[in-house]
């Protein structure tokens, strides 16, 4: 998408090349990258800007669309031509539309992803989250309403870039404020992705469901530089394909899946365990609307398109065979172990990382067995072991 606002100025006759939408893709996907191996406090102030910028644009769109209903241009905001079908009605469209518009508030659940990261989480997580999904919807649901005082339902279907088609029709001289305004940020979107993607691997491999190195941080700006790396390689294959809704289509199917089951389990987990520890409590009735809804969204997508959701499962299940090769099998051949060892050294060296202190309530860094047995061909001081044991003992 970012490619594609950038591009498309210079390409208004015609779609822009595939390859040079890829390569800019790629160069953007690097240089963000590298902020956030750099600095985390960069790539804070890089989503501070950049989301800034995005809300400016977005305000510059209602007020236009605001001017436009002020003049009379809302033909297609009336009742009788707002719902007109272009098409049969389908109750599998109709999901499959849920799930690609509820593409753009799938942030909300990204925050959770830096949890450790955040001052006071249980005051400031909640109160974010309470804050920005309301915004969101009210500036996306009134930034659409204002595309439709300008382009009929047929025209916004059409454009490969609607804001720069908006900007076109409304703008004249200036259009060209829209395209870098949502190239902008689009931008700062890919940068938060990073951010908080990369993390998911680095608790993952903590966990030790991944490679132990994805666990490390460099030894001087403490950023979790190989999760950010394996995020930015794994995004990168993405560009094979330059179908962004398919895309859209798997990862959203695959999101509300275990979005699904994950709520549901915490359902089960607030039946079965009902004392433990809720520094953040709601509800029960939010996760059981949810999950009706979830359902229906599932079922109707399954239903309406059953190649795109089944290959998002494909996916999804590939991850199986890593599991059973990578945590089940404990008992690995030595020439395997030695293999990880080396290659997790040469990471090491590569990236300048180490595994971070963890610090408990006893001072002492508390770490589960799968995570113990990863670093097992890592921590090996014998000659510090041997010393040490010569020391007379407390």
């Amino acid at each position: 998408t970012f490619s594609n606002y950038v591009l498309q100025p210079l390409f208004p006759t015609c779609f822009p090349p595939e390859s040079g939408l890829r390569l800019l893709a790629a160069i953007c996907l690097l240089l963000l990258t590298w902020v956030n191996c750099a600095s985390v406090r960069w790539a804070t102030r890089v989503q501070d800007i950049f989301t800034a910028g995005k809300l400016l644009a977005l305000a510059l769109i209602i007020i236009m669309g605001v001017v436009q209903i002020c003049k009379g241009e809302y033909f297609w905001l009336e009742p009788k031509n707002a719902f007109e079908n272009f098409q049969e009605p389908d109750i599998g469209l109709i999901a499959l539309a849920f799930l690609q518009g509820s593409f753009a508030y799938g942030g909300w659940n990204f925050l959770n992803y830096v949890t450790e990261e955040l001052v006071d989480p249980y005051k400031n997580l909640p109160r974010a989250i309470f804050i920005s999904i309301p915004l969101v919807t009210f500036v996306y649901v009134f930034a659409n309403v204002a595309y439709v005082t300008a382009m009929s339902p047929q025209e916004l279907l059409a454009s490969n870039a609607v804001a720069v088609t908006f900007g076109e029709k409304l703008l004249g001289v200036m259009a060209w404020i829209m395209p870098i305004s949502v190239a902008l940020s689009t931008f700062g979107g890919v940068n938060g992705s990073l951010f908080t993607s990369s993390r998911l691997f680095f608790a993952g491999a903590r966990e030790g469901h991944l490679p132990s190195v994805l666990a490390m941080i460099h030894v001087k700006r403490c950023t979790p530089i190989p999760a950010l790396l394996f995020t930015c390689i794994s995004t990168l294959l993405m560009l094979v394909t330059s179908d962004m809704y398919t895309l859209i289509n798997y990862v959203g199917f695959i999101n509300y899946l275990f979005y699904g089951v994950t709520i549901a389990g915490q359902i089960v987990l607030r039946w079965q365990k009902p004392d433990i520890p809720r520094p953040i409590k709601i509800n029960l009735l939010f996760p059981i609307i949810y999950l009706l809804f979830w359902a229906f969204l599932l079922i109707f997508s399954l239903w309406s398109e059953p190649v795109v959701c089944g290959t998002g499962l494909a996916i999804m299940l590939t991850g199986v065979p890593v599991y059973f090769l990578g945590v089940y099998w404990q008992h690995k051949p030595k020439c395997f172990n030695n293999f990880i060892e080396s290659l997790t050294l040469v990471s090491q060296k590569m990236c300048v990382v180490v595994y971070p202190e963890m610090e408990t309530g006893s001072g002492k860094e508390e770490i589960n067995e799968d995570t113990e047995e990863q670093r097992q061909p890592i921590y090996q001081p014998t000659a510090s072991k041997d010393k040490d044991s010569e020391q007379p003992q407390p």
